[in-house]
């Protein structure tokens, strides 16, 4: 089961929903870095369960623990290894799914391919798999920050029918202003209607998708490669990756095929400070696989929560049909805690390119880092 990422910056996860822990092994950092632990506890704390009424009410702290590769808080050039232990699993809320496959989720897949798996939570199609990324892209985010100046913002950008109405003049620029309700939806007013929505589907035991949209900032023009190691592709299987994800938009995306070329073409131009800019930005920060310099634009699609707890026709081990009302501690709506995971997975892309750029290219690292 493939579980690695990344080329430089290499990321290999491991653990299950309801095993002992969950972790990473982050290879490939270069030594003497800053590595700030509360950082990564910042984000994991964005991303845990419990935080709310509209996220599954599991109990868990996510406390990440550092097993290696940090000495006076500093990286040494060898494996990080993060833990998170798993505290509040509930395995016998399961017990109804060792034979019996949930509509719309891995558990079908998962026993046909490998003809053996983990029913308990999901095991490693649980969104709790996430913490792994979540922990390594909270650490590339810092090294982005510190080097780049880069920083990235993901909101909830609608939920079911809902849409936040979020325009480019207004997309937010800070973490703060996102977290500032619940849903980690921008506008107050939309968040709230968003917010009774999700409780409303809760109380009826059912759920709801939506999309999570995503910007990052002070990106510099050249990472990236042509061809098939597109940032476009990488951002891709990034995203995609990601539990319960379904699609994916860079800049325009669908709406771009309703335009003509002459309204869809970013004009370039030169800015006060002498550097090239674009008037528009529809191709979403992103040119032939590389950045441009202009903000990466990015959306994701998430489906409604595939456990829930209406009753619904399925089939069993057997082949053999069947209905079955679902047990266990669930998100009505993966939106508000899918935003810190869509923001790791897209600075994990960053970081490898980074840094495969900053060694293939010294020259670009002196214009764009030492310089800056």
């Amino acid at each position: 089961m493939p579980s690695s990422w990344g080329k430089i910056y290499r990321v290999s996860t491991f653990g299950e929903s309801h095993g002992p822990s969950v972790g990473v092994v982050i290879d490939g950092v270069p030594a003497g870095l800053p590595f700030e632990l509360e950082e990564i506890q910042k984000d994991l704390d964005r991303r845990r369960p419990g935080q709310s009424d509209i996220t599954t009410p599991r109990d868990e702290s996510d406390t990440v623990r550092v097993l290696s590769g940090v000495f006076e808080g500093k990286t040494i050039g060898s494996p990080i290894a993060l833990i998170v232990d798993n505290k509040n699993t509930i395995s016998k809320d399961y017990d109804n799914l060792k034979t019996v496959y949930r509509p719309s989720h891995a558990d079908y897949t998962y026993q046909e391919k490998y003809g053996h798996r983990a029913h308990v939570g999901g095991g490693r199609s649980s969104v709790r798999e996430t913490i792994a990324r979540v922990a390594a892209g909270a650490f590339a985010r810092t090294i982005l920050e510190r080097e780049l100046g880069i920083t990235t913002v993901g909101w909830v950008d609608s939920i079911g029918e809902i849409d936040s109405h979020i325009s480019e003049s207004n997309y937010p620029r800070s973490v703060q202003e996102v977290d500032s309700n619940i849903v980690r939806c921008p506008s107050k007013e939309i968040a709230d209607k968003m917010e009774r929505h999700i409780l409303d589907l809760r109380n009826e035991g059912d759920s709801v998708g939506g999309t999570v949209k995503a910007v990052v900032y002070n990106l510099p023009p050249g990472l990236g490669d042509p061809v098939y190691d597109k940032l476009d592709g990488d951002l891709g299987k990034a995203i995609l990756s990601i539990p319960a994800c379904k699609g994916f938009e860079i800049g325009s995306g669908f709406a771009g095929t309703r335009l003509t070329g002459s309204k869809h073409n970013d004009e370039f131009y030169t800015d006060s400070q002498g550097r090239v800019r674009t008037r528009t930005n529809h191709s979403g920060g992103l040119q032939g696989g590389i950045t441009n310099g202009m903000e990466l634009v990015i959306k994701a699609a998430f489906k409604p929560t595939s456990t829930i707890k209406l009753e619904q026709k399925t089939v069993n081990s057997s082949n053999e049909e069947t209905t079955l009302k679902a047990r266990g501690r669930h998100d009505p709506c993966v939106l508000p805690r899918a935003v810190p995971i869509v923001e790791a997975a897209i600075n994990l892309v960053l970081i490898d390119a980074y840094l495969y750029q900053r060694s293939l290219q010294p020259e670009w690292y002196e214009k764009w880092v030492l310089k800056r």
